[in-house]
């Protein structure tokens, strides 16, 4: 398995905050009240926030609150007589309490932002992704109707193995089992296709990047051949799994091959997709679509992966940036770059984990 250097650091994390606290509160007490030490448990709090989500960063809070509260106590008891130092003391202890609930305040606030803004980027992705489904209804009717066409005809001829005078069984259940697989693969396609649509969060699994781009150009292949556009795949054997969100992976592909056949629609000569896998030398996996179509934008080569930044005439604009900020989620990443000849190559690449290798057959065309 992969090592976790971010689960480790998370894990001192509390720690270390609980160590901040107490130096903090033995200062507080061994320092003369008039100097506000307690100030520095706003420190303690923004490291709680980091870690914490919700009402329990007010157990924190709170707890800094009565630490200061006793420190104030405490350093009373050894400047007794001093009555100068003692109100100002818990005039700073006032405001030390009063700065600590208006930070905590914030970041819970703060906080509540950060998730709106995450659940509006996850209900961003379903609609680009209902929207790209929208647009390959001919492609999923095609693809299903392959299986559901061999039930039938194997269901035909499982029948007429059996009416005859003399049943041929053998032959009737070899056609039986192939209704089986037909049915299984129909089932399969609509399960998978089910899945594009589902809207929430996934967990990350090991995914095998070659299986998801066969699956992928499946899928795509009525709309490719109603473009006139062949899909060439070029897989590297032997590639290790990604830990990656197998839907939102599935989009990444789906939009940037959807881009690549758009960009061929209107030019003449070879319309070729040429998709490629292989495993990079800092233990990254990287894939290449690359297109003989138009080639990047000269006026926006430098923003293609910004939100609303479109060439096509009825683009939303949002497909790239949605691919850009999956990609990142996995700790991965996305560019694009102009091809020698003619069209575009993008690109994305993502930490392998520390799975078997998958072997797969080298290439086919589409």
């Amino acid at each position: 398995m992969m090592s976790r250097p971010s689960s480790t650091r998370s894990n001192l994390f509390p720690l270390a905050t609980v160590a901040a606290a107490l130096g903090v509160f033995t200062a507080d007490v061994l320092t003369r009240p008039e100097y506000v030490v307690s100030g520095l448990y706003l420190i303690v709090v923004l490291m709680g926030g980091s870690f914490i989500r919700g009402r329990a960063l007010w157990l924190v809070s709170g707890g800094c609150m009565a630490l200061t509260i006793v420190a104030q106590f405490l350093a009373h008891r050894l400047v007794l007589g001093n009555d100068q130092a003692t109100y100002i003391g818990a005039f700073n202890t006032i405001v030390s309490v009063f700065a600590m609930g208006m930070a905590t305040t914030l970041i819970l606030r703060g906080q509540a932002v950060q998730a709106a803004m995450n659940q509006a980027r996850l209900d961003l992705a379903h609609v680009s992704r209902v929207t790209t489904m929208g647009e390959l209804t001919a492609s999923i009717a095609h693809e299903v109707n392959q299986p559901i066409a061999g039930v039938v005809t194997n269901a035909s001829a499982c029948l007429r193995w059996l009416a005859g005078d003399n049943p041929d069984l053998q032959e009737a259940r070899a056609a039986a089992t192939r209704i089986v697989r037909d049915g299984t693969r129909a089932a399969e396609i609509i399960s998978r296709i089910r899945l594009i649509f589902m809207k929430g969060e996934r967990l990350r699994e090991p995914t095998d990047i070659n299986q998801l781009i066969r699956e992928t150009v499946d899928l795509l292949g009525n709309q490719a051949a109603r473009e006139s556009v062949t899909i060439r795949t070029d897989m590297a054997a032997g590639i290790p799994v990604v830990a990656a969100d197998r839907v939102q992976l599935q989009q990444v592909l789906l939009n940037l091959i959807l881009n690549g056949i758009d960009a061929m629609k209107d030019v003449s000569g070879t319309r070729e997709l040429i998709i490629r896998s292989q495993l990079s030398q800092n233990d990254e996996v990287t894939v290449y679509v690359s297109d003989h179509g138009v080639g990047l934008p000269s006026q926006h080569s430098d923003n293609i992966f910004d939100a609303f930044v479109t060439t096509k005439p009825h683009g939303t604009g949002m497909g790239l940036s949605i691919s850009r900020t999956i990609i990142e989620n996995h700790d991965g990443r996305l560019w694009a770059t102009p091809n020698e000849s003619r069209g575009a190559t993008f690109a994305f690449s993502l930490p392998a984990a520390q799975e078997s290798p998958v072997d797969v057959a080298p290439s086919r065309p589409s």
